[in-house]
């Protein structure tokens, strides 16, 4: 026990992201640290069944598909042909496993002690942890809710785990994948969903991706979905927005390899597939955790609610990372998960990140930090920008990529950086250079006077930023949008690869 009697000085619920940064974090500064997780296996969702195995899961598609190949190849390339999901999982397993054993290590190196079970919070310093029909009971000065979110399962959804599935269901005891069907449904074209479609017709899988809402990325750049939303359409994604679902039914037996689904829309569409995809929302893991019993107050969806040290109203009791609602990012949830720790020992570092970068891994990638043009008109604020192609890099030509691009907004009245929205290959990556410099009061001098390798993507800040000089002198070859000017580029491609011409008119439209 403790110097206060209790056997934790901070006892965690969780073994994500939060959890694990919040426990080695307190760790460190020599606290007493518990970590309960109902699995035998460390990591959470994260690890399980979310962010990183969608996310390997991604990367063997990409390259089991050749899809990377196809600028230069045409869309028929393959790098193997009938891919299988021993295939798939082979990545994803092996990375899984690696991961798992830097988890592992990290919280044994420093003495975070792990319990596996149940959890269930019996008072503001209590928790009763239940394993194998076992129960035992602990005393902890301060406890951290990390337990995240689980896919949303209405009662009217027959999921069956074959045809019917949710994020979760993809995966069967961490290492199997549904066998790939045919054709698939996706209902939900929020961050899963759409990355999830963007994986099923990659691998060639005719795909029907179905949102209630006219734009499920509002969140995104206006400039930046409408070409990532091209995009899968050219892969071949049917993309029906707008419209809800009002009836999902298995036809046959669901037993049997030929069963299939059909899913009725409110606008009357009739759509059927050999298999759906449910990523209509996320909710709270609270639910068994007792806490509306002991007084934690939750908002009306079962997130908890927190102050800016992510601090319950019961003093002793914390929460971070998915269970506090947005933005839900690995990211952001293990700084939360710090914070919270380092709060609850006395030790206050207030949440002071201002920039969140934010990823998501369709295909092709977007990658966003700061205000979008919406935002910056809505508070009044003047601002230029600056757009770079991928195809205008030397290195865009080497990978072939014909839709990537770099937008940077700047504000007219210091020419600071506010905003920089990227999509194309290795956009996630990409975004941390223009994080950097907006963090620290950067402008189109910054990039227009530094050194890039060449040749590299990067070198499309520079292109930006000349953009955006020109816009503002009147000098800009072209102001078209964004979507116009990928557009255009992708019908010059292709007439090139087709015709066998080695140059345009300069006069082409």
């Amino acid at each position: 026990m403790n110097e206060t009697g209790k056997d934790y000085d901070l006892l965690i619920i969780g073994s994500g992201p939060a959890g694990q940064k919040a426990a080695i974090s307190a760790a460190k500064c020599g606290a007493r640290v518990g970590l309960v997780e109902r699995e035998p296996l460390a990591g959470g969702v994260c690890l399980n069944t979310g962010t990183i195995p969608s996310k390997s899961l991604r990367e063997a598609v990409m390259y089991l598909s050749g899809y990377r190949q196809r600028g230069y190849y045409g869309s028929t390339y393959r790098m193997k042909e009938n891919i299988k999901r021993s295939d798939l999982m082979a990545r994803t397993s092996h990375v899984i496993r690696l991961e798992r054993d830097v988890i592992n290590e990290d919280l044994d190196n420093n003495g975070v002690q792990r319990l596996v079970g149940t959890a269930r919070v019996t008072g503001p310093h209590a928790v009763v942890v239940e394993c194998g029909g076992i129960e035992t009971s602990y005393t902890t000065e301060n406890i951290l809710i990390a337990v995240g979110t689980r896919p949303r399962r209405p009662a009217e959804v027959p999921f069956d785990s074959w045809n019917v599935f949710d994020s979760d269901g993809l995966y069967l005891n961490g290492s199997e994948l549904v066998p790939l069907p045919d054709s698939v449904i996706v209902l939900g074209a929020g961050v899963i969903g759409i990355e999830y479609a963007c994986m099923f017709a990659t691998l060639d899988i005719p795909t029907t991706l179905v949102d209630p809402r006219p734009n499920p990325l509002g969140f995104v750049d206006e400039e930046i979905a409408p070409v990532l939303y091209d995009s899968m359409e050219a892969q071949g994604v049917r993309l029906i927005f707008g419209t809800a679902h009002s009836k999902i039914e298995i036809l046959g037996n669901p037993d049997q390899p030929d069963a299939r689904v059909r899913a009725t829309l409110a606008d009357g569409t009739v759509l059927e597939a050999d298999a759906l995809l449910f990523t209509l929302g996320r909710e709270p893991a609270t639910g068994d955790l007792g806490l509306a019993e002991i007084g934690v107050e939750l908002d009306k969806r079962g997130y908890i609610l927190v102050d800016k040290n992510f601090r319950s109203n019961i003093p002793s009791i914390y929460a971070a990372g998915d269970v506090v609602g947005f933005p839900s990012l690995a990211s952001t949830s293990s700084e939360q998960g710090r914070v919270a720790a380092m709060h609850a020992l006395g030790q206050a570092q207030p949440w002071e990140v201002d920039l969140l970068p934010y990823g998501i891994y369709t295909i092709p990638e977007i990658s966003m930090v700061g205000k979008t043009e919406a935002q910056l008109r809505e508070a009044g604020i003047g601002y230029f920008k600056g757009t770079a192609l991928w195809r205008d890099t030397a290195r865009g030509k080497i990978l072939g990529d014909l839709s990537g691009a770099l937008k940077l907004l700047f504000r007219s009245s210091d020419r600071k950086l506010v905003g920089i929205h990227i999509i194309g290959e290795g956009a996630t990556e990409l975004v941390h250079i223009g994080q950097a410099v907006m963090a620290f009061g950067g402008g189109p001098a910054y990039f227009l006077q530094s050194v890039f390798n060449y040749p590299t993507l990067a070198e499309a800040y520079k292109r930006a930023a000349h953009n955006a000089i020109n816009r503002l002198t009147g000098t800009a070859h072209s102001t078209a949008p964004l979507r116009e000017q990928v557009m255009h580029g992708n019908l010059v491609e292709n007439f090139l690869r087709l015709s066998g011409e080695v140059r345009l008119p300069r006069n082409f439209s």
